[in-house]
């Protein structure tokens, strides 16, 4: 592929070997055969609070005393790499919610194919909502393109949303291939070399954006994520304010010093904003609000229903009605449904006397 000119007449060519490839590191990843030995201890740690930050990177960047800064936890600091030898979960109170950070243990160069138990560590990174991959100021890019290869590599894209398009498998007729814009790298008997290296002989693909070979076969492979990445670049102490100036101005970047504790107010207000939460509050009948103890929500979930699992999966079951203070609705308070979307900074009283009960007794 290094070797061929990109071009329109070499297109069909480079999105066939893209393809191929693809599938082989699929293969790779996730191997057909099972061995008859035991599966090994995982770092992968039971899921607890709002939301899961996990922090990533090469060993000795400072991630151990990250987490013991934020969170209070112990994790073993040393001047040797490789201390952490597995997951320590620690947790964040912030503005009411709990988000649990990871500490995972550094990866080096080729994890994403099993080096160092990387892709036990990148497993893990895949459950989390938004990656911290912790850089060390004296060496940053270079870092920073090493990590996000492994990650690449295993399915996991950084601050990329998915790609704007269709693809609906279906039983005859062929590969359609349709776009409402121009496209500069597609064209049908690309899409047709592509689908066919999947075996994929009819399908409907709509295409809404200019998008890529790369751009398809993450569509067809389905296993892509898509999460908020921050860059915490640490020992910001080591260079100077020039250097820290540059750095500063870089996208998705955070420069901290984790020993000395400069910036981990706005390391974690970064956090909150890529987090993208909801702050609701409940309001017992005839009392005030309870600012003290929000319900947090993903702001790509929250309706009325969704509420009312967050705090007990039964309460939907008995639900009527809700009312809604805020800017959700027009009028205040105003009768809702399960399907009403929520906004943040509102306040709501469900109609059944088990929720009732539970916010009286400060569930």
């Amino acid at each position: 592929m290094s070797k061929t000119q990109k071009n329109k007449a070499t297109a069909h060519h480079l999105g066939l070997l893209k393809a191929k490839l693809a599938k082989l590191r699929r293969e790779l990843l996730t191997p057909t055969t099972k061995g008859g030995g035991g599966a090994g201890e995982g770092f992968d740690v039971t899921k607890s609070g709002d939301a899961r930050v996990g922090l990533v990177g090469f060993p000795s960047v400072g991630k151990s005393t990250l987490l013991n800064k934020l969170t209070g936890t112990f994790s073993e600091v040393a001047s040797y790499e490789f201390t952490t030898l597995t997951c320590i979960p620690g947790v964040i109170m912030y503005k009411g919610a709990k988000v649990q950070l990871l500490d995972l243990p550094g990866i080096i160069e080729g994890a994403k194919d099993g080096k160092g138990r990387g892709r036990q560590v990148i497993s893990t990174a895949r459950t989390c909502n938004v990656i911290l991959i912790v850089l060390d100021a004296i060496k940053p890019i270079t870092h920073k393109r090493l990590i996000e290869k492994e990650l690449e590599g295993f399915g996991i894209r950084l601050n990329k949303t998915p790609p704007n398009m269709t693809f609906r498998r279906k039983e005859k007729g062929g590969i359609n291939f349709t776009s409402t814009v121009a496209n500069t790298h597609l064209d049908l008997d690309t899409v047709k070399a592509i689908c066919s290296e999947y075996r994929i002989h009819n399908a409907d693909v709509s295409l809404r954006f200019d998008a890529t070979a790369d751009d398809l076969i993450d569509v067809i492979e389905g296993s892509r994520i898509y999460m908020p990445c921050i860059y915490v670049v640490n020992k910001i102490d080591q260079i100077t304010v020039e250097e820290l100036d540059i750095l500063d101005k870089l996208p998705h970047y955070c420069p901290i010093s984790a020993h000395l504790e400069w910036n981990l107010d706005g390391l974690l207000e970064m956090v909150w904003e890529y987090l993208d939460l909801c702050r609701l509050y409940t309001k017992p009948k005839g009392l005030n609000p309870d600012y003290e103890d929000p319900v947090i929500l993903s702001s790509k979930r929250k309706t009325v229903e969704d509420f009312c699992n967050q705090i007990h999966k039964d309460m939907a079951k008995q639900f009527k009605y809700a009312l809604v203070w805020g800017s959700s609705v027009k009028h205040k308070p105003q009768r809702v449904g399960k399907v009403c979307i929520l906004q943040p900074l509102s306040c709501y009283t469900v109609s059944f006397l088990a929720l009732i009960r539970k916010i009286s007794a400060g569930a």
